[in-house]
């Protein structure tokens, strides 16, 4: 054991040095084999690229994980990931790539479906490294040399590393420190997922991500898939909502969610579907903590998730109590739609105040939107929090166009300095304005009756809508706000002065019911669907190999040869 687990850490610290400092056509001069028999005059060459490459991946998937193996299994990941790493050295993405070909052509393919599965249930199993006890470096009682002491050392030294954790991100770290394994097979996981199509064949080990099903699943394998298989999805489930703290654990299930319909469908059955929305509703939370690649994918996961009315629906049965990490007010109960209505509005109001990102904004809005028709029993502070952004955007369109005004203004009789453009931030937070009227009237239309904290808030704040009302843009959809702030007003008026808070509402359920539906005009639902981008390789391979960089895999990487990021790693 303890003779293998050196060999493949000499291999490792070899294929380092190699992949960096050379390309991919003298590291395959490095792997032939040259055989010359005596008197002969021909030579036969051998490429060992491959035979290493099958090596690794038989011991990944052929060697039960034990206590005894554990080192192995984890250099055997650690090892395969350090091959994979030529994109490193490239600032372009590598789409053909020697490396690459031989793992979706030849010898390796028939294990693509159970390295896939393998390295899946090491993520599941997140087993811890064992105990020093345990380990494979035994005291040498009969020889061994000097050697054989260098490399031990060496490795039981990286060792210690790879168990308290070398560098990269806090949450990688705390995954590495409780199981290194489950943090290495799952970034080897996702660099495969990541590989680009060959010319004539596509990535056989997305192909096994996109298909594989569960064990209760007993319906037939597509035969035009030989890569698929299955697992126990209900393990998978309890993994991904207890490892969301990481980027890669997000990245994975953003993955399964938008590639396996599978998994997709069986995550939005799930009874207790809090447990994977909560962890994900912390990242946004502490959007100030997190590097903007994870909070893309937290947000793109709501995105997927608010594609399906039964979830829309079920978000907002699911009551919680006591969210201790929701600090801006006390929440001693409230659904968990709500709460996520309230996360998404803070993303926004941060988005707004700093980063000032339009797509961030879009996909906020495009779940708020997938959500409206079916939001439910909203929280008072929650109704609060959709008309203060309101009125924070109306407050933000006041002051551009104030600024715009004022430009012009300035501008008349000087034909030297250019103009701002506030004709294009005009023009964006109309946008943005105009979908939460859309938002707003969606709920009025589809769910007035089940909302009146929302109606309670409207009323309270129509004085903020006053402007719109008249608007080119917004005319249509204020037809229907308006109307239902004139009827309910009416009614208040009529039940006079001096109303308490539950006197309001009584008389909001009340006018909720007798509101004739027809007089509400009908607008298109709204329904967003995430789309990956047309290139989606440019953003994800340097995303992961990031994540791979920040992990103790990068531990003798000189940062100064890595050319590939041109993006924040976090």
């Amino acid at each position: 054991m303890s003779e293998a687990h050196n060999a493949l850490f000499i291999i490792c610290c070899l294929l380092k040095v190699f992949i960096s400092r050379m390309s991919e056509e003298e590291l395959q001069l490095h792997f032939t084999y040259e055989e010359k028999a005596p008197g002969s005059y021909g030579t036969e060459c051998e490429d060992l690229i491959e035979e290493l490459l099958c090596c690794l991946i038989q011991l990944i998937v052929e060697i039960p994980l034990l206590d005894i193996t554990y080192s192995i299994s984890l250099e055997a990941v650690t090892t395969l990931i350090v091959f994979l790493s030529c994109q490193l050295f490239h600032k372009e993405i590598l789409r053909e790539s020697i490396i690459h070909k031989y793992l979706m052509h030849g010898r390796c393919v028939p294990y693509t479906s159970r390295l896939v599965k393998t390295l899946l249930y090491n993520f599941i199993r997140q087993e811890r490294s064992p105990p020093p006890g345990t380990h494979v470096f035994q005291q040498q009682t009969d020889g061994g040399g000097l050697l054989y002491g260098i490399a031990s050392g060496v490795a039981t030294g990286l060792w210690t590393v790879f168990t308290l954790g070398g560098v990269g991100s806090k949450a990688s770290l705390q995954l590495e420190r409780c199981s290194p394994l489950a943090n290495q097979s799952l970034l080897l996981l996702l660099v495969l997922a990541n590989l680009t199509d060959a010319p004539d064949t596509p990535n056989p080990y997305r192909q096994a991500i996109m298909s594989f099903k569960n064990t209760q699943d007993s319906t037939a394998f597509s035969s035009s898939n030989p890569h698929a298989f299955q697992i126990n999805f209900n393990s998978l489930y309890t993994a991904l909502c207890e490892q969301q703290k990481s980027d890669q654990a997000t990245l994975l299930l953003y993955t399964l969610l938008h590639q396996n319909s599978n998994v997709r469908t069986y995550v939005l059955a799930r009874t207790d579907i809090e447990n994977l929305v909560l962890p994900i509703l912390e990242i946004l939370y502490h959007v100030e903590e997190r590097n903007s690649h994870h909070v893309y994918m937290a947000l793109i996961i709501l995105l997927i998730l608010t594609e399906d009315d039964g979830f829309n629906r079920s978000i907002h049965e699911v009551i919680l109590k006591n969210i201790t990490w929701y600090a801006e007010r006390v929440l001693t109960e409230i659904s968990l739609g709500s709460l996520l209505i309230l996360v998404v509005i803070r993303t926004i109001q941060y988005n707004m105040t700093r980063t000032r990102d339009k797509y961030l904004h879009t996909n906020c809005l495009a779940a708020l939107a997938n959500m409206s028709a079916q939001f439910r029993s909203l929280h008072q502070y929650a109704a609060q929090r959709i008309i203060s952004l309101f009125s924070l955007l109306s407050k933000k369109h006041n002051k551009v166009l104030e600024q715009a005004t004022q430009s012009l203004r300035g501008s008349i009789g000087s034909t030297n300095s250019p103009l701002p453009d506030y004709a294009q931030d005009l023009n964006v937070i109309e946008e943005v304005i105009r979908m939460m009227l859309e938002i707003i009237n969606s709920c009025l239309t589809n769910s007035l009756h089940h909302n009146p904290n929302l109606v309670y808030a409207l009323l309270y704040k129509r004085d903020l809508f006053e402007q719109f009302r008249t608007h080119p843009s917004f005319q249509d959809i204020m037809q229907n706000i308006d109307l239902v702030i004139s009827f309910f007003s009416s009614r208040l008026e009529q039940a006079g002065a001096e109303l308490s808070v539950e006197r309001v509402l009584e008389i909001i359920k009340q006018g909720a019911v007798a509101l004739p539906k027809d007089r509400l005009r009908k607008f298109p639902e709204l329904k967003f669907k995430y789309v990956e981008e047309e290139q989606p390789e440019e953003f994800f391979i340097p995303y992961v190999w990031s994540l791979v960089y920040n992990s103790a895999v990068a531990l003798y990487w000189n940062p100064h040869e890595i050319q590939l990021f041109t993006m924040d790693s976090g």
